[in-house]
C-alpha cells in the first residue's frame, strides 16, 4: 500500500519495514498477532523505546504503527486502531548545522583538488548540492542528461515521487560539463546516472560519497562529524536567506510540503542576529558588563 498508493520512496520503505519487524517481535513475544495488539500493547511498547530512541525517533516509530494499524482496520483485518490514544513524543526542535559561506567555499575547493576524476566527480556533486538545496538521495537519483548543455533549470524527483523545477548556477553546471567530459575522454562505460558508481549501471552508493566527502572535509581543515550533504542542504538555505530570499520561495527549492518545516532556517537567522547585537551593539557590549559585574 505505501509503495502502490502512496508513491513512498525505498528509504521510507526499508525504515517503515525495519520499524514494523522490531514493533511484531515485541508482539508476539507477548503471544499476541498484530491485529490483536491492544492500546496497552503500543503503551508498553513505546515505554520500551524510552530508553534506547531519542524522542524524534519514537515519534516516527509511532507514526509507522499508526500508518499500519489504520491499514489494518481499513482492510478489515482488525476492529479497532489501537494507536487513536498513543500521544507522540514532543522532540525538542533542534537547530540544524551549518557551515559557513567561507566554509564552504573552502570544502569546494579542496574536493577540486583532488586529482583527476574523483576530483571532478566530488567537486561537480558538491557544486550541484550547493546550489540547489537538494537532498543526497535526490542528487544521487540524477539522470545523466539531467544538466545537460546550459540547461538552467533542473528537474528533481523528491520525496513521493513529487516534481520541483530549481535553477542552477553556472559553476554547477561548468564543474558537471568538465566531469562529463573527463568521463568521455577516459573512455568509461556510459551510465544513464550523473553520478554513477564503480558498476555504471548504478548509481554511486550513499556509502562512498559520504566516505568522499569526509576526506575533502579533512583537506578543508574542516571537523569531518560537521560535514554532511544534509548540512550542505541545511547551509544552502541559511545562506539564501540571509540574503534575502524569501520563506515561500525556500519552500520551493527545498521540496517541503509544509512551510513549518522551512521556517526553522528563520531561527537560525535569529540566533545570529543576537549574536550579533551582543558582540557589536554598544548596548549588548553594555548588557554583557552588566551581567558581567552582577
Amino acid at each position: 500500500m505505501m509503495a502502490a498508493e502512496r508513491g513512498r520512496a525505498r528509504n521510507t520503505l526499508l525504515a517503515y519495514a525495519r520499524d514494523l519487524q522490531d514493533y511484531a517481535g515485541f508482539v508476539a513475544a507477548r503471544g499476541l498477532g498484530l491485529a490483536e495488539a491492544s492500546a496497552a500493547t503500543i503503551d508498553a511498547y513505546m515505554a520500551s523505546l524510552a530508553g534506547t530512541l531519542s524522542p524524534r525517533s519514537q515519534a516516527r516509530r509511532l507514526s509507522a504503527l499508526r500508518q499500519f494499524h489504520r491499514f489494518l482496520l481499513r482492510d478489515g483485518e482488525a476492529s479497532d486502531d489501537p494507536t487513536s490514544l498513543t500521544e507522540a513524543p514532543r522532540p525538542g526542535r533542534g537547530l540544524p548545522k551549518l557551515l559557513s559561506e567561507a566554509e564552504v567555499t573552502a570544502l569546494i575547493e579542496a574536493a577540486g583538488a583532488r586529482p583527476g576524476l574523483a576530483g571532478l566527480t566530488l567537486r561537480a556533486a558538491l557544486e550541484v548540492l550547493y546550489a540547489t538545496g537538494l537532498r543526497v538521495s535526490e542528487l544521487l537519483a540524477l539522470p545523466r542528461d539531467a544538466l545537460g548543455g546550459a540547461r538552467a533549470m533542473l528537474l528533481v524527483r523528491g520525496k513521493g515521487g513529487k516534481e520541483r523545477l530549481v535553477p542552477l548556477s553556472a559553476a554547477a553546471r561548468d564543474a558537471t560539463a568538465a566531469m562529463l567530459a573527463a568521463r568521455d575522454e577516459a573512455g568509461l562505460p556510459p551510465s544513464r546516472y550523473l553520478l554513477p558508481g564503480r558498476d555504471p549501471r548504478r548509481a554511486l552508493t550513499r556509502q562512498a560519497f559520504f566516505l568522499a566527502l569526509k576526506r575533502a572535509a579533512l583537506e578543508a581543515g574542516l571537523a569531518p562529524e560537521r560535514v554532511s550533504p544534509h548540512v550542505l542542504r541545511h547551509s544552502f538555505a541559511s545562506h539564501m536567506l540571509a540574503r534575502g530570499a524569501d520563506l515561500r520561495s525556500l519552500q520551493m527549492l527545498l521540496g517541503h510540503s509544509n512551510i513549518s518545516t522551512t521556517e526553522i532556517y528563520t531561527h537560525v537567522q535569529a540566533d545570529r542576529l543576537r549574536d550579533a547585537v551582543a558582540a557589536h551593539h554598544p548596548l549588548g557590549k553594555t548588557a554583557g558588563k552588566r551581567e558581567t559585574n552582577g
